[in-house]
């Protein structure tokens, strides 16, 4: 598993490349947190271009930085999300109660998140 973060005005970019299941969600969990407070951002933005399997471990994942971002005001994106994981987004309303916001681009995410 890969995991990368950039900064781009108030918004941590962030880009994992594997899966996001029961194995993963941990280092994926502590890794976010330490970074989100590290940039000091009100925004996460997920590039999900390297994804291609999530579980439910994943939407928690998910749920617990929506915890994070609402405190501070921000919102949560993704782009690039293939249609299987798409779907499941679709499925736990998460992008139906706007939990998640999907862009089909960065630079889409960064102007309307």
């Amino acid at each position: 598993m890969n995991f990368s973060c950039s900064v781009r005005t108030d918004s941590l970019i962030v880009k994992i490349k594997g899966e996001i299941d029961h194995h993963s969600c941990d280092f994926i969990r502590e890794k976010l947190e330490r970074e989100y407070a590290r940039h000091n951002v009100k925004n996460i933005i997920f590039d999900f271009s390297d994804i291609h399997f999530m579980d439910s471990s994943g939407i928690g994942v998910i749920m617990g930085r929506y915890k994070s971002v609402n405190e501070r005001g921000g919102k949560l994106g993704v782009y690039n999300v293939n249609p299987q994981i798409d779907r499941v987004f679709q499925l736990s309303g998460l992008y139906k109660n706007k939990i998640v916001h999907s862009f089909k681009s960065l630079e889409e995410a960064i102007t309307n998140i």
